[in-house]
């Protein structure tokens, strides 16, 4: 071709004519750019969707916003499968556009104009309709484009599965590499309660050394470790009439309730007992169940700062904590959170019985309901140890029957460490008081 000729004999000279081949090729282009904006979308989809986005899910009974939530639950492997599915969408891409390119024009010995058309061309096109254009949906309508791909990116998970977890594995192994080789660059909450340790001095007043350390224990702290386990919650069953609803709330003084139906494992909500003041007066038969409010759940390993955050936004006090299988655990009120950080607080409706008893500076008795994290306090330890002994228990009788096995009889002894525990009082069901020895 000669360089000086026309543009329109130039293009007549490069365009081949079309067939039902370049037809089909085409229309298959254009799906594989679709599925490669959908895929690049759904990875901002997922990543983006915050912490309000996903009690929207939760509450959302529909089985796509279930498995979004399922997906979310494998991060690592999830974001595998996208990478995994996007690369080889763009590379069908590419082979069948350089396939059609060969097939619609005749670029003879002009290289320059083969390598604009069939490289940079197409690139762009993947770039803006692949890649940017879907993300900047993705970043505004993380949700609905999060449920509408839940279906696919599970099929592709079950496609991809044995290279995802290739993927996986190796991301892991240099992960650990990377926290080994910054491991002197992190600072640990250990690190800083030494670091706390070393400024502080005689002048420092011992509530202000509590504090510190409880802020700086606080990020690492769940909500099992002090919440009120269900045994000892006091609740009211929806069916109680309004005579005798009086009679409890007078009797216990707090002032939220649980509310539960059949058991505490189905609870329906909490009484506020400033709701019930306008009605004081009200006959027996007064419905008072339409004064309850919905409840607030958390799991057991939720961590307290991001549950306080959680009690700021909703201007919550009292949340029901579930387990795995979605029953109820106990309830952790916002007075729980605060005494991790000042320490016990106390008021006129509180009891004054003490959780423990201290015999001298090396034998102390506590209730086997005590958590571990008061016992820290008690014996004024880190408790490092047992935290890593501990297993899912969270009281020192759940420590107990950690460490043996079974449930432990009267007078019976358990050393861990230069700690022992002797059993003082138990029955057939649980490990009731126990005496805690400091060996030398």
């Amino acid at each position: 071709m000669d360089p000086g000729e026309p543009l329109s004999i130039l293009l007549a000279n490069i365009i081949l004519p079309w067939n039902t081949g370049i037809v089909i090729g085409l229309v298959v282009m254009l799906l594989l750019l679709f599925c490669s904006a959908l895929i690049s979308g759904s990875e901002v989809a997922f990543f983006s969707i915050s912490p309000q986005d996903k009690e929207k899910l939760e509450e959302d009974e529909g089985r796509n916003s279930a498995r979004v939530l399922e997906l979310l639950q494998r991060p690592k492997t999830l974001l595998a499968t996208i990478l995994i599915g996007n690369n080889l969408v763009n590379v069908a891409i590419v082979i069948l556009s350089s396939f059609l390119m060969s097939m619609m024009f005749d670029f003879g010995e002009s290289v320059a104009v083969a390598f604009l058309v069939q490289v940079v061309v197409v690139t762009l096109i993947i770039l803006i309709v692949g890649e940017i254009a879907p993300k900047v949906y993705a970043s505004k309508q993380g949700l609905t484009l999060s449920r509408f791909m839940s279906a696919p990116i599970v099929v592709m998970m079950r496609l991809f599965s044995p290279l995802a977890k290739l993927l996986v594995q190796g991301t892991r192994k240099i992960d650990e590499r990377a926290r080994e080789n910054e491991g002197d660059n992190q600072i640990t909450a250990d690190e800083l309660s030494h670091a706390l340790e070393l400024t502080t001095d005689d002048e420092t007043q011992e509530d202000e050394k509590r504090i510190l350390s409880g802020i700086v224990k606080f990020g690492s702290t769940e909500a099992r470790q002090v919440m009120t386990p269900r045994v000892d919650v006091t609740s009211i069953d929806v069916d109680t009439n309004f005579a005798s609803l009086g009679n409890h709330i007078l009797d216990k003084g707090y002032s939220r309730i649980p509310i539960f139906k059949e058991s505490f494992d189905e609870v329906v909500g909490v009484l506020f007992v400033k709701d019930l003041l306008p009605h004081l007066g009200a006959e027996a038969d007064f419905k008072w169940q339409d004064l309850i409010r919905q409840p607030h759940f958390v799991t057991e390993n939720k961590k307290l700062d991001d549950l306080l955050r959680e009690f700021q936004e909703k201007r919550n006090h009292l949340a029901v904590v579930v387990d795995e299988y979605g029953g109820s655990s106990g309830i952790i009120t916002l007075e729980d959170i605060i005494e991790e950080i000042v320490g016990e607080i106390t008021d006129e409706f509180d009891d004054d019985e003490l959780i423990y008893s201290k015999l001298d500076d090396k034998n102390y008795v506590f209730e086997g309901k005590t958590a571990l994290i008061d016992m820290y306090r008690v014996l004024d330890i880190e408790g490092e140890d047992f935290e890593k002994a501990k297993g899912d228990s969270d009281s020192i009788a759940g420590f107990i029957l950690e460490l043996t096995g079974k449930i432990p009889l009267k007078n019976e002894r358990v050393k861990f460490d230069n700690y022992l525990f002797t059993i003082e009082a138990a029955d057939k069901r649980r490990v009731k008081r126990i005496k805690v020895t400091i060996l030398d």
